[in-house]
């Protein structure tokens, strides 16, 4: 079993910073892409940054500049620093990692969810 868990989430003030961060763990053969979505109240779930096992890095228009995607291959940890965080970033963000298990197995699996809020 694979199993992905967020940490580094909370309140924070507009202009604040967070960083986030996601361990895998279990049967783990691989992990290619690794991703941060987000998901704001009653609104579907959204693309954030994402990078590979190479460490190139894309990102949502409405975080460049403001949010890092970075990883440890060592430690199967991606993380997410966030600066210059604006009301409209509040929401849950979602880990997702596209895994090869020891089964030769290979799927997206997602993380449970950190709630982010901002406050003006």
């Amino acid at each position: 079993q694979v199993q992905l868990v967020e940490s580094g989430g909370g309140l924070v003030q507009a202009g604040g910073s967070l960083r986030l961060s996601c361990v895998a763990s279990g049967s783990i053969f691989s992990i290619n892409r690794m991703a941060w979505y987000q998901q704001a109240p009653g609104k579907q779930r959204e693309f954030v940054a994402a990078v590979t096992s190479a460490g190139s890095a894309n990102y949502a228009d409405s975080v460049q500049g403001r949010f890092t995607i970075s990883r440890d291959n060592a430690k199967n940890t991606v993380y997410l620093q966030m600066n210059n965080l604006k009301p409209e970033d509040t929401a849950v963000y979602y880990c997702n990692a596209l895994i090869t298990t020891n089964r030769a197995l290979t799927r997206n699996y997602w993380g449970q969810g950190t709630q982010v809020t901002v406050s003006s």
